[in-house]
């Protein structure tokens, strides 16, 4: 109920907005089980940034089950250092999904796309990153510039 509420506040706020639903870790995958359920009205995609497939140390693809349900496409996040998602088990969940998934890596980030300082990589150089991967992403699926 509290991503419904939250998708029909975005509705009301920008109305004929194209609206993308999601978020980090848990926030997107409980979005992905309400639109499972049931489409979200006016949700044209939906973007996980570190989606928790597992608990670390404990590998498997349970929370998964659910995302065969979603219509809409799919853009998964995910920092190659994540101990909530084994880059192999992600990789085959979104290769299952099909074309309505997309996989991007962040390349050194942790859950919490934290990366190691010898990267040379800051705090907001990957924030910039993950909004590009976005914008590009929802270029693409949407055929919108």
């Amino acid at each position: 109920s509290t991503v419904r509420a939250a998708v029909s506040a975005a509705a009301r706020t920008a109305p004929g907005v194209p609206l993308i639903a999601g978020g980090k870790s848990f926030g997107g995958r409980m979005t992905s089980q309400a639109a499972a359920q049931e489409p979200l009205p006016g949700v044209r995609g939906l973007v996980f940034l570190g989606f928790p497939l597992h608990p670390p140390n404990q590998p498997g693809e349970t929370r998964a089950a659910h995302l065969g349900g979603v219509t809409v496409p799919l853009l998964f996040v995910q920092g190659t250092r994540d101990a909530f998602a084994r880059r192999d088990l992600i990789e085959g969940v979104c290769q299952r999904l099909g074309p309505r998934a997309t996989l991007s890596w962040v390349e050194g980030g942790d859950h919490s796309f934290n990366v190691p300082k010898r990267t040379g990589r800051t705090a907001a150089d990957v924030i910039a990153e993950l909004g590009n991967t976005i914008v590009d992403w929802w270029q693409r699926v949407s055929g919108r510039p």
